[in-house]
């Protein structure tokens, strides 16, 4: 049986859609500070993670029944291979949210202002964003990342614990629901218990995200608006975080059997 079907690139494309979003994210506030608009790019913010949590929920029915329509011989290395291509999808959507991150960080900052033009409205924002007029003209902003972004990044200047952090975090969101799953395929007589534990999982990730990285890049955004920091450092601590991004999605496949037989042991107590 061939692993590579039409359902798995279907997976595979919602998650390199979501992975390129989140990492586009980083835009947001970069554009935000750069046009003194916090607040409005954070409005951009959450229909970015809106658009993100939807794909997300589309892919998850379609992900699972990767496990029900999987081979009865060779069931754990035929999913195996599978899952790992999908999380290779999270990697290559990372990247191209990196690639495209100045393009976007021009968009989003004009984007923020027509949206204080439009005083706050979403669908007249969407409306002119999709217009053949703005179309044409993003396309003239398209540029590729250069060298010269990090010629003032210093190596003593980056968070190590943060990069780290950041990284782990990644790495866990990335093989939260796969390594559930696979879990259930470990321990079948457990496998409800055990899908079920990929909601726990990516809360703690989420939670984590939202108590150590959010509040730091916040707060030098919020420096920058008030001239209290400079763009350049919140520039620097944004290419960082994309960076560990990317790693934390190569670490989850180092991570991702690990995480599944930890799920299947666990499971043990919940039971």
């Amino acid at each position: 049986m061939e692993f590579l079907t039409e359902k798995l690139l279907i997976i595979a494309l919602f998650i390199f859609i979501i992975h390129s979003i989140e990492t586009l994210a980083y835009a947001v506030r970069l554009s935000g500070a750069r046009v003194k608009m916090i607040a409005s790019a954070l409005s951009l913010f959450n229909i970015m993670v809106i658009v993100s949590r939807l794909a997300n929920m589309m892919q998850q029915p379609f992900t699972g029944s990767l496990i029900d329509t999987a081979p009865k011989e060779n069931a754990l290395e035929f999913v195996e291979t599978q899952f790992r291509i999908l999380i290779g999808a999270s990697t290559v959507g990372t990247l191209f949210g990196i690639i495209l991150l100045p393009t976007f960080i021009a968009l989003f900052s004009r984007a923020i202002i027509h949206l204080s033009e439009e005083k706050g409205s979403v669908p007249s924002l969407m409306k002119r964003i999709f217009s053949l007029q703005y179309i044409k003209r993003g396309i003239t902003h398209f540029s590729l990342p250069k060298f010269s972004y990090l010629q003032d990044t210093r190596v003593k200047d980056i968070p190590i614990k943060l990069f780290c952090v950041n990284m782990i975090i990644t790495a866990i969101y990335t093989i939260g629901v796969l390594s559930a799953l696979y879990a259930a395929l470990i321990a079948p007589e457990r496998a409800s218990t055990a899908i079920m534990a990929s909601g726990l999982i990516n809360g703690i990730a989420t939670i984590l995200l939202v108590i150590f990285i959010d509040p730091k890049i916040s707060v030098i955004a919020d420096d920058v608006v008030n001239q209290r920091g400079s763009y350049n450092k919140l520039k620097n601590m944004s290419l960082m975080m994309v960076t560990s991004r990317l790693l934390g999605t190569v670490l989850a496949q180092l991570l991702f059997i690990w995480g599944a037989e930890y799920i299947a042991w666990f499971t043990k107590f919940i039971v």
